[in-house]
């Protein structure tokens, strides 16, 4: 069984965003780039899989400039067998990955795709119901557990009210939720190995998408600051100062 894996490159989780002074967009100039945390655990998912005798082999495929090789080297290390880096220096909004994503997976013939819920760049949350909707195939979103046995996936999900347990065909499209798993430390041999192993570069021309971005973004600005707390002492100052705000 072949499992897709998309794996994003983003600003590391540990960076403090800067709004540019333009509004044009934020700060990425000097800043420490990384893999899309959610597509980590997405990763150790498939590379599980694979270690239960589950899965065959892992493919890792990443949209975006030359520099989300990094990304595809850090797949590598995880345990992916190979990578498809689909080559596109401009911007990539969700409908143009999903459409490029889902043109990689029937490419290769996958049985299942499995992807971070959501970037934490755009937190746009659409990527991996985009490409079911596309492919026309099931898909379990937030997973938090993943079962594979006779050509079905058991997923167990996060939902508002609790767990909710879907059981679905395959081929299909599973997206990663935080308590999923926890991916692992990756060591050095694994990290010299992934130097040596295939990454196949294709262009969105080659996979019949057109490039573009069918939104623009007006401005970027930063989350208004909060405002100074008041210590209130009585329960009759807290109203006067929740009426005082309009809030009551």
């Amino acid at each position: 069984m072949k499992v897709l894996v998309s794996v994003k490159r983003v600003v590391d989780y540990n960076v403090r965003i800067q709004v540019k002074p333009d509004g044009s967009g934020v700060v990425t100039d000097g800043v420490k780039f990384s893999m899309n945390p959610f597509d980590e655990i997405a990763m150790e998912e498939a590379v599980r899989l694979k270690e239960k005798g589950k899965v065959t082999e892992i493919i890792a495929v990443t949209i975006g400039g030359a520099k989300c090789e990094e990304t595809l080297r850090t797949a590598l290390a995880f345990g992916a067998d190979r990578a498809v880096h689909v080559k596109e220096e401009s911007e990539v909004q969700p409908l143009s990955a999903a459409r490029a994503l889902a043109a990689v997976f029937k490419k290769e013939g996958a049985q299942l795709f499995v992807l971070g819920k959501q970037a934490i760049d755009d937190d746009a949350n659409q990527t991996a119901q985009l490409v079911a909707g596309l492919l026309d195939l099931p898909q379990a979103t937030f997973a938090s557990k993943v079962e594979l046995e006779g050509g079905k996936a058991t997923v167990t999900r996060e939902i508002d009210a609790g767990l909710e347990t879907l059981e679905v065909d395959l081929p299909a499209i599973i997206s990663a939720d935080l308590r999923l798993n926890e991916p692992r430390y990756l060591k050095l041999p694994d990290i010299m190995k992934a130097k040596k192993k295939p990454i196949e570069t294709v262009s969105f021309a080659d996979l019949g998408i057109a490039a573009g971005a069918a939104l623009k973004t007006v401005k970027t600005v930063a989350p208004p600051k909060r405002s100074k707390g008041v210590v209130v002492k009585t329960v009759d100052e807290l109203i006067s100062a929740l009426k005082g705000k309009g809030l009551v």
